[in-house]
């Protein structure tokens, strides 16, 4: 197997262990909030298609789920990339995952989600919601894809260096 397909079995792979774990501490916490995971996703997909997607059916709960795993292997592909290069973040993923997934949410809220369209919420997030976001992609996206990433490239990291 080639080493590009190699790399991308594992970016797919840890992006959906990834989207999976975050987008499930979303619906959890929406359904103490008495919101189904159909408005969780027709929300997502209305940062593409705006309010219509509150309107259609099961094409905009579709859409809300491939955006969001779109999303989660764009992380996974960026990070995965960078520690090709960049050997901290191998050497020390806990660290650099958690702070990996607080850049992750500074990004998707300060630059990402104000670019997209998304109706702008009439009352203030409340501190459960921000705290319940921020915890979501500093665990399950960061700190876990950077786990992960660590899992797959460590082995051949000491194939390579054991080989004569």
């Amino acid at each position: 197997m080639s080493e590009s397909v190699r790399m991308a079995r594992a970016v797919l792979r840890i992006g959906l262990i990834a989207g999976t774990l975050d987008i499930g501490e979303n619906l959890v916490f929406n359904a103490f909030r008495h919101i189904t995971p159909a408005m969780v996703f027709r929300y997502i997909a209305s940062g593409l298609t705006g309010p219509w997607a509150f309107h259609a059916g099961a094409a905009s709960i579709a859409l809300g789920v491939a955006m969001h795993y779109a999303i989660a292997m764009f992380w996974t592909a960026l990070f995965y990339l960078a520690s090709r290069r960049i050997t901290v973040l191998v050497r020390r993923p806990v660290v650099c995952g958690l702070a990996y997934g607080a850049v992750v949410y500074l990004i998707m809220n300060i630059v990402v989600l104000p670019l997209t369209r998304v109706a702008r919420a009439h009352a203030a997030m409340t501190l459960a919601s921000r705290v319940s976001g921020v915890l979501a992609l500093v665990f399950c996206i960061g700190l876990t894809v950077a786990l992960l990433t660590r899992l797959d490239r460590k082995p051949r990291q000491l194939a390579i260096r054991e080989t004569p």
